[in-house]
């Protein structure tokens, strides 16, 4: 049962967002600026909502808040070392210096970035059924428009719609196999899990504020930022009713 879970979550996370993010490659330009920002506010507070309410919270259940905080630093300072070489690079602008220099670093940087998100959802899926599929909406939630803004930069790199789309494609399915790897490891990772969780809301927190939130402060208008703090609440208060929903489908039952 678990393993069916973790696997369903992974497609999902990998290919359906690359499904998703394939049909507005259908929509004109003018309505993908458009429908952009709002996905993109929305995955932000998905995001932080994940880590601050959900991964957090249980991480702080198992070790102390001293090493929890320490974790987090870490990961901050290690994926910025990363998107620094160019091997995690999530950015939404198409005239992105790195990404028009290198299609192939981008695909090969979402491989890395997906791997580690089919480790947290494992990882947090074997601590706690409502806790994996919490982290499962944030991953699917940020990668639908980053998916859109890597299509953009593929094309604009020189692939075809099919090669974007197919390359894309591959490089996505990575979640899968760091899914089933800490679910196969888990008797011998089972001390260091809170640690791997720690890492992963790391990276929730570093993309979410230094990728997604930059590229949201493009839009200055008045209308626009409004716009985007309701989609960016929207996206904590998703995260926020699921866990809510559980604690009380949990005291029901008990």
């Amino acid at each position: 049962m678990l393993i069916s879970l973790i696997v369903t979550f992974s497609l999902l996370g990998s290919i359906g967002s690359i499904a998703l993010a394939g049909l507005f490659l259908l929509f004109p330009q003018s309505i993908r600026s458009v429908l952009v920002p709002s996905l993109i506010s929305y995955a932000t507070g998905t995001l932080l909502g994940a880590a601050f309410l959900g991964m957090l919270p249980r991480v702080l259940n198992s070790i102390s808040a001293s090493l929890a905080l320490k974790t987090v630093l870490v990961g901050i300072v290690f994926f910025f070392v990363l998107e620094k070489l160019a091997l995690w690079r999530h950015c939404h602008d198409s005239e992105c210096q790195v990404h028009s220099q290198a299609g192939f670093l981008l695909l090969i940087g979402d491989a890395f970035h997906n791997f580690v998100d089919g480790a947290a959802i494992a990882s947090t899926f074997v601590t706690s059924v409502p806790l994996g599929i919490v982290t499962s909406i944030a991953i699917i939630a940020h990668e639908i428009p980053q998916e859109v803004g890597d299509f953009a930069i593929l094309l604009q790199s020189g692939y075809s719609k099919r090669e974007a789309f197919s390359y894309n494609t591959l490089s996505s399915v990575s979640t899968l196999p760091g899914a089933l790897l800490t679910y196969w490891l888990v008797a011998e990772i089972e001390p260091v899990i809170p640690y791997i969780m720690a890492l992963s809301a790391a990276s929730f927190i570093y993309i979410a504020i230094a990728d997604l939130v930059p590229s949201l402060h493009r839009y200055v208008k008045p209308n626009s930022s409004i716009n985007q703090l309701i989609f960016l609440l929207a996206g904590i208060a998703t995260i926020a009713l699921v866990r809510l929903s559980h604690a009380k489908i949990t005291s029901f039952l008990s």
